[in-house]
C-alpha cells in the first residue's frame, strides 16, 4: 500500500491517534459513570452492567470483519466510516434516556471504537518505511496506553464538577475534527471487486468470540450452576473450532490464520497475551485496592495512577526508535526485567499503611518496564508480516488482544476471591480463647462500645463483627498482593518466551 507515502507520515498519525484514543478512552471512563446511571435510569447494577458488557461484545464480533472490509474498501474509507458511526454512538449515549436506550447506543458506539484500531495500525504500516515502524508504532503506543490511566481521573473530574453526559459527547466535536483531517490528509486507493465473503468465518467467529467474551467477561461472579453459562462456554469453543478449520480450508478466509505460520508473529501474540493478564495487576488490581480497600474515590485513585501512565506514554516513542537501531530482544528483556522486579516490589508494598508516594514511585517503576517493553514485541510480530497481509494480521492480532483483555480480568477476579476466602479461614481459625492478641482485641473492643452506651452482650456482639471486618479486611490486601506477585511470575515467563523470538532489526 504505496498510496499515502506523498503525504506528511506524522500528519496521518494525527488523524490515527485521535481515532485511537477516543475508543480506549470509551472504554475506561465508563466506569466511574455507572453508578451515576444507575441513579438516573432507576436500576440496579446487574442492568447497568450491560452498558459494558455490550460494548465489549460488540467490539469482539466486528474486529474480525476489519480485514475484508479494508481489502475491499481501502483503509482510509474505513477508518473514517468508523470514525463517524463512533463518534454518532457517542453523540446518542449523551442522550440516551433510559438504560435500554444507553446499551442499544453503546453497540452502535462499539461498531465504529472495534474497526478504528485494526485499521488505523495498517494504515501505519503504510505510512512509514519498516525502518521507521518501531518509533511510529511507540508513538501511537502513547494514545493506546495512556487513554486506560486518564479515563477514570478525567470521568471522576465530569463526574464530580460537570454534567455526566458530557464523558460522552465531548467525542462529538473531537471526532467531527478526526474525520475532516481525515478526509484531507489521508490519501484514498480505489474500490476493488467484491469477492466471496466467507459467511460461515462471520457466523462462526461472531458467536463463538460473543460467547465466549460474555462468559469471560463476568469473572468472578460467573454461576455454574445456571445451565447458560456452560452452555455458551461449550457453544463458543465448538464455534471457534469450526472458525479455525473453516479459515484453514477456505480460498479467501475472513481472518487468515495462516499468518500465524510466521514464527515472530506468532510467538509476539503469545507474549502479548501473556503480558496482557501481567497489565492487570497495575490496571486491574490496583485500583480495587485503592478503592475498596483504601477508600479513595475513582478520580483520586486515577490521579494516583496518573504519573505512571506519563511514564509509560514518554517512554513509547524512546523504545520505538531503540527496537529501530537494535531490535526487539534488547529492547525487551530489560524492559520486561523492570516489569518484573516493579511487580514484585508492588506487591510487597500494598498494605493499609502504604502511602500514596510509595505506590507512585512504584508504580512509575513498572511503567518504566512496560513502556520500554511492550510496544516492541507488538512490532517485531507484525514486522515478520508482508505488506498485503498487514491488514488481516492487524484485525487478528486485535482480536487475540480482546480475548485476552477478557480472560485477564477473569483471572484476576478468580484469583483474588479465592484467596481471599482462603486466608480468610485461615485467619479465623486463629481466633480462639487461646489467642491471647485476638482476646485482648475483642476486650479492648468491648470496652469501648459499652463506654458508647451499649450493654455487655451487644458491645461484645459488636467487638466480635468488627474483629471479623479487620480479618476479612487483611484477608482481602493479602490476596490482592497475592495476584500482583502473579503477575509478577508472568512477567518472567515473557522474558523466557522473548528468548525465542529472532533477534533482527
Amino acid at each position: 500500500m504505496k498510496e499515502n507515502e506523498s503525504s506528511n507520515p506524522w500528519l496521518g498519525m494525527l488523524v490515527i491517534i485521535v481515532g485511537t484514543f477516543m475508543s480506549v478512552l470509551s472504554s475506561s471512563i465508563i466506569n466511574v459513570a455507572l453508578t451515576k446511571m444507575m441513579s438516573v435510569f432507576g436500576v440496579g447494577l446487574d442492568d447497568v452492567k450491560w452498558v459494558m458488557t455490550a460494548y465489549t461484545l460488540a467490539l469482539g464480533a466486528i474486529i474480525p470483519l476489519t480485514g475484508y472490509l479494508q481489502d475491499i474498501f481501502g483503509p482510509k474509507k474505513v477508518y473514517l466510516f468508523a470514525l463517524a458511526i463512533f463518534t454518532i454512538g457517542s453523540g446518542l449515549c449523551g442522550f440516551a434516556w433510559s438504560n435500554a436506550s444507553m446499551i442499544v447506543f453503546r453497540v452502535f458506539q462499539a461498531i465504529g471504537g472495534g474497526m478504528m484500531q485494526p485499521v488505523g495500525m495498517s494504515i501505519i504500516y503504510s505510512l512509514f518505511p519498516r525502518k521507521k515502524i518501531g518509533l511510529a508504532l511507540g508513538v501511537y503506543g502513547i494514545a493506546a496506553m495512556a487513554a486506560p490511566a486518564i479515563g477514570p481521573t478525567l470521568g471522576g473530574l465530569i463526574i464530580e464538577k460537570m454534567d455526566w453526559r458530557l464523558i460522552f459527547t465531548v467525542n462529538i466535536p473531537i471526532g467531527i475534527i478526526g474525520v475532516l483531517l481525515g478526509l484531507i490528509i489521508l490519501k484514498d486507493q480505489p474500490m476493488k471487486p467484491f469477492k466471496a465473503f466467507d459467511i460461515i468465518g462471520f457466523l462462526s467467529s461472531t458467536v463463538g468470540l460473543v460467547s465466549l467474551l460474555y462468559v469471560l467477561g463476568k469473572g468472578s461472579s460467573i454461576d455454574w450452576g445456571d445451565v447458560i453459562n456452560p452452555i455458551l462456554l461449550v457453544l463458543g469453543i465448538l464455534c471457534l473450532i469450526l472458525f479455525v478449520v473453516n479459515e484453514l480450508t477456505h480460498p479467501d478466509p475472513l481472518l487468515d490464520l495462516r499468518v500465524l505460520k510466521l514464527f515472530d508473529f506468532s510467538m509476539s501474540l503469545v507474549i502479548i497475551t501473556v503480558l496482557t493478564i501481567g497489565l492487570m495487576g497495575g490496571s486491574y488490581v490496583l485500583p480495587l485496592f485503592l478503592q475498596n480497600l483504601r477508600g479513595y474515590t475513582a478520580m483520586q485513585a486515577g490521579i494516583i495512577m496518573f504519573p505512571s501512565a506519563m511514564v509509560m506514554g514518554a517512554l513509547m516513542p524512546l523504545s520505538g526508535t531503540l527496537y529501530d537501531k537494535f531490535g526487539a530482544k534488547p529492547v525487551v528483556i530489560p524492559g520486561l526485567i523492570i516489569l518484573a522486579i516493579g511487580t514484585f516490589e508492588l506487591a510487597t508494598s500494598i498494605n493499609m499503611d502504604s502511602s500514596r508516594e510509595s505506590i507512585i514511585l512504584i508504580t512509575c517503576l513498572r511503567s518504566v518496564g512496560l513502556g520500554i517493553a511492550m510496544m516492541p514485541i507488538s512490532t517485531a510480530g507484525m514486522n515478520a508480516v508482508k505488506g498485503e497481509m498487514i491488514p488481516r494480521a492487524s484485525a487478528l492480532n486485535s482480536t487475540i488482544r480482546q480475548i485476552g483483555s477478557s480472560l485477564a480480568v477473569t483471572i484476576m477476579t478468580v484469583i483474588i476471591q479465592s484467596k481471599t476466602n482462603y486466608n480468610y479461614s485461615k485467619l479465623a481459625e486463629q481466633i480462639t480463647i487461646y489467642n491471647r492478641s485476638a482476646v485482648d482485641t475483642i476486650s479492648t473492643l468491648t470496652k469501648a462500645y459499652v463506654h458508647g452506651g451499649f450493654d455487655q452482650g451487644t458491645a461484645k456482639a459488636m467487638a466480635v463483627s468488627q474483629l471479623a471486618k479487620i480479618i476479612q479486611g487483611q484477608a482481602s490486601v493479602d490476596a490482592m498482593a497475592y495476584a500482583i506477585s502473579v503477575t509478577g511470575v508472568i512477567a518472567i515467563v515473557a522474558i523466557f518466551l522473548t528468548m525465542f523470538m529472532r533477534s533482527r532489526k
